[in-house]
């Protein structure tokens, strides 16, 4: 077999190429750049100076696409920090109207920032799934990938959470939380890693949760600066061609989802969006989509895509394999 050159040659050399779209499942929205912190892993190159957000007309087509396509089982709500998007309650409400399963990317610090007093309650009371980043489980290591104070702020968070009934036995509140590696490795096993969150936490700080999903570093936008900063681009990006997992393929988010920016552009997935790698063919928007057409069409890719493909495999769901 020969040694890939990218990620077009790993896909042949599996026998998968070209990457094909399954029927879509999944719609994950971009409702803007702006977010109440600055994480150095960001691909989104999200902070609190960005202003870029998700109109009303934007969200009404948005919504009109859930309304109109029964087979979309889910919306992914994502930022950004999702929540700042002054559109965001009202799409939640119509989305759960709707019978669909609604998730919120959520930072936790969110929960206490001015004005959000009343997110966590809104949140339990129309059943959001809430999706929560969370690096480490000690203060040191989220504190230097996050902020100074995101580690108590985030627990704080995980607590009011936890009173409302997240993450509790039989009160169907789901409380997901996300890992991702601080620096440039591939992460470890998720079981194993859920297994040591959920001790660490429960013991150190009574917290529970459901899963640990687990996320592997992107080489683009912030991370990919930094990796840059420390020479290390080359040295990552042989790290992920070396390690990968042909078995992930099936299951990669791209095959299922379509991502939303906050101009309504449309994407294979939220990486590519960050890229600028349209949908193949032409550039797409929400306003042109027919949800139908896109089975079986091609994912756009290149060598970013290794690190959804490394190891155990990595998407906003977690590990593949």
């Amino acid at each position: 077999m020969n040694t890939p050159r990218n990620f077009q040659d790993a896909l042949d050399n599996a026998g998968l190429r070209p990457l094909r779209r399954a029927a879509v499942s999944w719609l994950q929205v971009n409702l803007g750049r702006k977010c109440n912190q600055a994480c150095t892993h960001c691909h989104v190159d999200a902070s609190p100076a960005r202003t870029e957000m998700m109109d009303a007309k934007t969200v009404d087509r948005v919504l009109q696409i859930l309304e109109e396509n029964p087979g979309i089982g889910q919306i992914d709500l994502t930022g950004g920090a999702p929540e700042l998007n002054v559109h965001f309650k009202r799409m939640v409400k119509r989305a759960r109207s709707l019978d669909r399963r609604v998730i919120d990317r959520c930072n936790l610090t969110i929960l206490s920032e001015p004005g959000q007093e009343e997110l966590a309650e809104f949140l339990a009371e129309h059943k959001v799934e809430v999706v929560a980043s969370l690096p480490c489980y000690t203060q040191d290591n989220v504190d230097k990938q996050r902020g100074k104070g995101v580690f108590a702020r985030s627990i704080d968070g995980l607590r009011r959470l936890n009173a409302l009934g997240y993450g509790q036995p039989g009160t169907g509140l789901k409380l997901d939380l996300v890992y991702n590696p601080g620096g440039a490795f591939l992460p470890g096993p998720q079981a194993a890693l859920q297994s040591d969150y959920k001790s660490r936490l429960m013991d150190e700080h009574g917290i529970v949760f459901n899963e640990l999903l687990t996320i592997t570093n992107m080489p683009i936008k912030r991370f990919a600066r930094d990796l840059a900063r420390q020479g290390k681009t080359q040295e990552y990006m042989d790290l992920l061609l070396q390690a990968f997992n042909p078995a992930t393929v099936e299951g990669l988010m791209c095959r299922h989802l379509v991502s939303v920016d906050w101009q309504g552009k449309l994407y294979d997935c939220d990486f590519n969006q960050m890229l600028e790698m349209p949908i193949p063919g032409r550039e797409r928007t929400i306003w042109e989509l027919e949800v139908g057409a896109l089975d079986g069409a091609a994912v756009a890719v290149d060598d970013h895509c290794f690190g959804c493909t490394a190891g155990a495999g990595s998407s906003c769901g977690g590990a593949l394999a």
